[in-house]
């Protein structure tokens, strides 16, 4: 007996990668709620700072807004993932204030220390996300994989590959760009070659104009490519005769 030379019938939320991506994204960025869950306590940090100067001041602003985002999250029963994730980067910022303060560190060299987790995230952000666009192996393509059930066959049609390639990029950019403007800020900052105080002030704004803004921009950009092609998903991805 032969098998029907019929196409077999996929979902149509997978019939393109393009739409496997957009939904991939919108999951893991949480969409505009989740955006802004992660934007807002590190906003009022900058902003408490650069206003009042008072670096605990600006500390528990900045965990009680992630602790109310927390809450409505837990009365609605929704998920608590991306108010965590604030949590978790305003505690790891704190515990660099705090060693910073150990060792006899200025409000500004504590200042400059909460700046340095982010500053090491983008950095290795940039190199790992970089590295897997260089060997070939995209990691917007492991979005593919994750819907289709296979995590390494999308590899095999390489009008995937090359999109997965350039959507990857798109998401590296704005880490790339964090990291030239603002490493030179804090090196300068750290080691003299500009004041503390003012070089926590350019670091506070640049975190401010290179952040959501910047990230948006990456996402818009990610849209309009999405919004232009239609790559079918081929049967070998995900799919076998």
């Amino acid at each position: 007996m032969t098998e029907s030379a019929e196409p077999a019938v996929r979902p149509a939320s997978v019939e393109t990668v393009e739409a496997v991506v957009r939904a991939q994204l919108a999951k893991a960025l949480g969409g505009r709620r989740g955006m802004v869950e992660a934007a807002v306590p590190t906003l009022l940090f900058t902003l408490m700072w650069l206003s009042t100067r008072e670096l605990r001041l600006a500390l528990i602003v900045s965990v009680a807004a992630a602790v109310v985002l927390l809450l409505v999250r837990i009365v609605q029963r929704s998920t608590l993932q991306f108010c965590l994730n604030a949590l978790f980067g305003i505690g790891i910022g704190w515990l660099f204030v705090h060693i910073a303060a150990s060792r006899g560190g200025s409000a500004d060299d504590q200042a400059l220390a909460y700046f340095l987790p982010g500053l090491i995230y983008n950095t290795g952000y940039t190199v790992v996300m970089a590295l897997t666009c260089v060997v070939g192996w995209p990691l917007v393509g492991f979005m593919v994989g994750s819907v289709t059930g296979d995590p390494t066959a999308w590899h095999q049609d390489r009008q995937v590959v090359k999109l997965c390639t350039l959507l990857t990029w798109l998401l590296v950019l704005p880490c790339l760009v964090r990291v030239l403007v603002q490493g030179p800020l804090w090196l300068a900052g750290s080691h003299g070659g500009l004041d503390a105080g003012t070089a926590v002030a350019a670091l506070g704004v640049a975190k401010i104009a290179l952040g959501w803004p910047l990230q948006l921009a990456a996402l818009g950009s990610m849209a309009w490519v999405l919004g232009r092609g239609h790559t079918p998903i081929e049967p070998s991805v995900g799919q076998t005769a």
